[in-house]
């Protein structure tokens, strides 16, 4: 900076303007504005550089610290401010890392110049301490490649309010709908959707939410149409979505459509050729309610089910040298599956297995505490799995993009610290049968200010916690309580997005302030009769079935083509590796032969049955079969992978039922029936749809172009077990 700047700086500053920025509320925002605390710059866990400052700046002392008294005090110069390291650095006077964060003539130079100047003074404890952060509007429907300039406004403990929408920081949560830039202006594209603006300023977070309807001109859809009729509550808000969206909505499934989906998304498993026909000709007008009924009374159901609910709650027997695992994780994958067939309330369910004490083998739900073991896995296992809350961040420092800090975080820690465990341990010291119990004490500290912190729910009340009290008790009625914001949402969410294949909160278990909800309403309405319902799973079930989102047909149509969060139409979803796995099973009529430890499982185990992961079978592994580490759905993959394809190929299982001496491939070639006839039973076992006729003619050419009669039916069924409409439910 030349001589001449700085005393144009100097004089055009009057009194007022000379008046010492806050640190706190003035010189940290702006440095999270620059990206300069952020994780990838000196807000890492390491630094950058030398410098290593807090997070987005949640540890104003410490920051302080570390740019007013290290690095041999050079970074800032109150005698001669422009000498100052930390402005020449950020204007690339000399070299950077990070590169230019600001010009010399910019007013957040100025802002530093000043509390540079000033003699750099660290927190106040007098100064006003900032509450909320309002951004105006927050909720605005907008037309598609327009803009839309947000203001932000800081509210402080004193009364005042300040504008500082130059000062925050802004981010788009789907930057294909609408783009935001750095100082608040909103760029929406040519798409419709939904869309979320997260703002930041200091340690608090707002979010604008925006709504773009699609152009029907433009994509060739229509309005659309209501049903003639009442609509249920469900349907209700997905209509009032449309409408307000201009979104088509897809018309509804055939019934063959129905049938194969259901019985896939409850049972795990495909219908039979006789299921599919006696549902084809059933007159009735709720032979689809009388579906899911008989469905949710099958066995595969619960078995289906379990099995989710054993990787949610990382029911795992892999990891461990010891041959002693299987039986635990047996008992709790029965104990889930009974809960489920009996259709225990939700409510009970959990609180059963946080509140668990005593043999595991004698109550299995104490099995959870065998893969639950650190302070660490209970707070962020249980805000995952139950509370939809990925509060990951908050152990380290607040969290980013959201309220939690690590008060929050030890003090749900804090639930668990009286959990004690004797005897149960088995070869290589792993735990096969400990005695879960409370201890008289156990205490979790703050790492940062090393205070005891008392447990407490996050957001919620603190809970007693004298030698007589089991502080999970308290915590376990908190959290299943009508009243309580997260519990009954997170599980309507999570069943949701089994069915819909997208949760209502996307993903299902990062529910934010900045990631709000593509249907509020929606989503309000299924919570509310759920808890209704006195947490009845059968009922909530019953409930998304039932609506036009889950029976709309999955093809396209120009008003919805572009639509991935609304539901106005079905979104396809890959069989899961267990359900593909089982289902060529039952079109092959061969079953797996899974190998257990030890020894191997009886004859005609299926696949979702298995007790937990660790059954070595590469097909499982390849289509993303999870390894039960984390409490996140997430970490079961269906993304399409090279190796799917040459397992698809290559396969020695699916080579061995299709070759089997007794699989059906061989019962066709033996059969006496026309090719016509087997075609279509063909169809109807593997699709659950009779062939088209462009289907037939194909499969009837080659059939009878094929000498080995064998090969031909081999050969086409394992052409139709490849196929996309085999391997996804839509």
């Amino acid at each position: 900076m030349t001589l001449i700047a700085v005393a144009w700086l100097a004089s055009a500053l009057d009194a007022a303007e000379m008046a010492a920025p806050d640190f706190r509320n003035d010189v940290i925002p702006l440095l999270t504005k620059l990206n300069c605390n952020s994780g990838g710059c000196h807000g890492k866990s390491t630094g950058q550089g030398g410098l290593k400052i807090s997070l987005f700046g949640f540890h104003p002392e410490s920051d302080h610290a570390a740019l007013v008294q290290e690095g041999r005090s050079r970074r800032i110069l109150p005698a001669v401010p422009e000498r100052s390291l930390l402005l020449r650095k950020a204007t690339s006077q000399i070299p950077h890392g990070g590169g230019r964060r600001l010009a010399a003539d910019s007013e957040e130079y100025r802002v530093l110049y000043r509390w540079i100047a000033s003699g750099g003074i660290g927190p106040r404890s007098e100064s006003p301490v900032l509450e909320k952060l309002t951004v105006s509007p927050d909720r605005e429907v907008l037309a598609p490649e327009t803009q839309q300039q947000l203001t932000v406004t800081a509210h402080f403990s004193d009364g005042t309010q300040r504008d500082v929408t130059r000062r925050a920081v802004f981010e788009s949560n789907d930057a294909e709908i609408a783009d935001v830039d750095a100082n608040g202006l909103i760029t929406t594209q040519p798409s419709g959707g939904l869309f979320a603006v997260m703002v930041r300023f200091g340690d608090k977070i707002a979010a604008f939410e925006g709504t773009i309807p699609y152009d029907r001109a433009s994509i060739g859809g229509t309005a659309p149409s209501r049903p003639a009729g009442e609509l249920s509550t469900i349907d209700e808000q997905l209509w009032r979505q449309w409408e307000r969206l201009g979104i088509e909505p897809s018309p509804l499934a055939t019934d063959a459509e129905l049938i194969r989906r259901a019985t896939v998304d409850i049972c795990g498993t495909l219908p039979t050729a006789a299921e599919v026909q006696v549902y084809l000709t059933d007159e009735r007008p709720n032979k689809l309610a009388l579906l899911i009924d008989r469905l949710l009374e099958r066995p595969e159901y619960a078995g289906y089910f379990a099995q989710k609910w054993a990787a949610i709650l990382k029911n795992r027997g892999g990891g461990y040298a010891t041959s002693k695992q299987r039986a635990g994780t047996a008992l709790f994958s029965a104990w889930i599956r009974d809960s489920i067939a009996a259709n225990k309330p939700y409510d009970r369910f959990v609180a059963e297995i946080l509140t668990a004490t005593g043999s595991q083998q004698e109550n299995p739900p104490t099995i959870w505490y065998r893969s639950i073991r650190t302070p660490q896995e209970y707070v962020e296992s249980i805000a995952q799995a139950f509370l939809g809350v990925r509060i990951q961040c908050a152990q380290c420092h607040h969290h980013p993009a959201e309220r939690w800090s690590q008060t929050d975080y030890y003090g749900l820690a804090a639930v668990f610290a009286r959990i004690g465990r004797k005897q149960g341990f088995a070869d290589s010291e792993v735990p096969t049968n400990e005695i879960i119990f409370v201890k008289r004490e156990g205490t979790v500290r703050h790492p940062r200010t090393n205070a005891v912190i008392a447990p407490r729910a996050l957001g919620g009340p603190v809970f007693a916690n004298s030698r007589f009290d089991d502080p999970r008790r308290g915590f376990t009625a908190w959290m299943t309580s009508a009243n309580n914001p997260f519990f009954a949402r997170t599980m309507v969410n999570r069943m949701w997005g089994h069915f819909m294949g997208r949760g209502i909160i996307h993903p299902i278990d990062d529910a934010r302030s900045t990631n709000p909800p593509s249907n509020p309403e929606l989503l309000e309405a299924l919570a509310a009769g759920f808890v209704e319902s006195g947490y009845d799973v059968k009922q909530l079930i019953r409930t998304i079935t039932a609506s036009r989102a889950y029976r709309h047909s999955s093809t396209p149509l120009p008003g919805n083509r572009g639509d991935k969060q609304n539901f106005a139409r079905f979104y396809p979803k890959r069989l899961t590796a267990e359900v593909l796995l089982d289902g060529m099973s039952q079109v092959l009529d061969v079953p797996t032969v899974f190998v257990g430890t030890p020894g191997k499982f009886p004859l005609g185990t299926r696949a979702i049955d298995l007790p937990d992961e660790n059954v070595p079978l590469n097909f499982l592994d390849v289509f993303g079969r999870p390894g039960r580490t984390s409490a996140c759905e997430c970490e079961r993959s269906d993304e399409p992978a090279l190796a799917q394809a040459l397992e698809i190929v290559n396969s020695a299982e699916i080579q061995r039922k299709l070759t089997a001496d007794t699989g059906y491939a061989a019962q066709l070639a033996a059969s006496d029936a026309s090719h016509r006839e087997n075609v279509q039973a063909i169809f109807l076992r593997t699709f659950a749809r009779p062939p088209r006729a462009e289907e037939m003619v194909a499969a009837l050419d080659y059939l009878e172009a094929t000498e080995d009669r064998g090969e031909a039916y081999r050969t086409l069924l394992w052409s139709l077990l490849a196929t996309g409409e085999f391997m996804f439910n839509h």
